[in-house]
């Protein structure tokens, strides 16, 4: 039997982390580790600085006090995996999109980039809304979870990526869907977001808010795609290097040696 670990960045008991573990439900056996805090834009961190807390609170089924989602993937593969990894690490379902430059703020896309650095394949489910409010009021769950299901079934029978630090990253319309693209991350216009506000004492203090879903159109980017009422699914790798500059880099600092 496959086994699946599945987290998010929403914390343990967000409406998207249920409906996740609806979607996939039979395809294997499912292990829960999510934090137990809201921990939406803490991208690929871990905690280092202090003690982390893993309580049960079913069978199969945990949350790590004041953990990151890459606190809850690193704690399940050596405490509760050490034998056996999972076959796949699944994280959302995220209350919004990441697409774009926002993967690098993602906790979402960071528990799977933790995943695939300890040799597991994994996928980041995010649902693309207009508002964040009363968000299980009007979210096409049902239409949701058919992609989810789908795309988490290929994944885990033919498994491309293990052990390739790779991933998916896959965004889904709140719209009736036409279908699936692949695409490439796509350019996020940056607005500034940061309110500034005043304690009842007069005090300054900054409150950095949800910025627009405004984007550079291209159609074959995930903003696009989205745009274009099509669920998004962006193969994603951990290499970052930029290989095409590296030669002119090389000629720049080599000109200048002083040596």
């Amino acid at each position: 039997m496959k086994r699946i670990l599945i987290t998010n960045d929403d914390g343990f008991d967000a409406v998207g982390l249920k409906k996740l573990i609806e979607a996939v439900e039979g395809l294997g056996k499912i292990f829960v580790v999510a934090p137990a805090l809201h921990k939406s834009a803490c991208g690929h961190s871990l905690t280092i600085s202090k003690p982390l807390f893993l309580k049960s609170i079913d069978d199969d089924f945990y949350k790590v006090d004041d953990g990151t989602p890459t606190d809850c993937i690193y704690l399940a593969l050596n405490h509760i995996f050490e034998d056996i990894k999972p076959d796949i690490v699944l994280s959302g379902i995220n209350h919004g999109a990441n697409m774009g430059d926002d993967l690098t703020y993602s906790g979402t896309a960071g528990a799977v980039m933790e995943a695939v650095l300890h040799g597991v394949s994994g996928i980041a489910f995010s649902q693309v809304m207009k508002t964040y409010h009363k968000v299980d009021n009007h979210i096409n769950w049902e239409q949701t979870k058919k992609y989810v299901r789908m795309i988490t079934q290929k994944i885990l029978h033919y498994d491309p990526f293990r052990g390739k630090r790779k991933f998916l990253n896959v965004n889904i319309p709140n719209d009736k869907i036409k279908g699936i693209k692949i695409t490439k991350l796509g350019y996020k216009k940056y607005t500034n977001e940061a309110f500034l506000h005043h304690d009842p004492r007069g005090n300054e203090y900054f409150w950095i808010g949800l910025p627009a879903l405004e984007f550079e159109y291209e159609s074959d980017s995930d903003l696009g795609a989205v745009s274009d009422g099509f669920v998004s699914v962006t193969p994603i790798k951990m290499d970052m290097t930029d290989y095409e500059e590296m030669l002119y880099i090389e000629k720049l600092l080599g000109d200048s040696d002083e040596s």
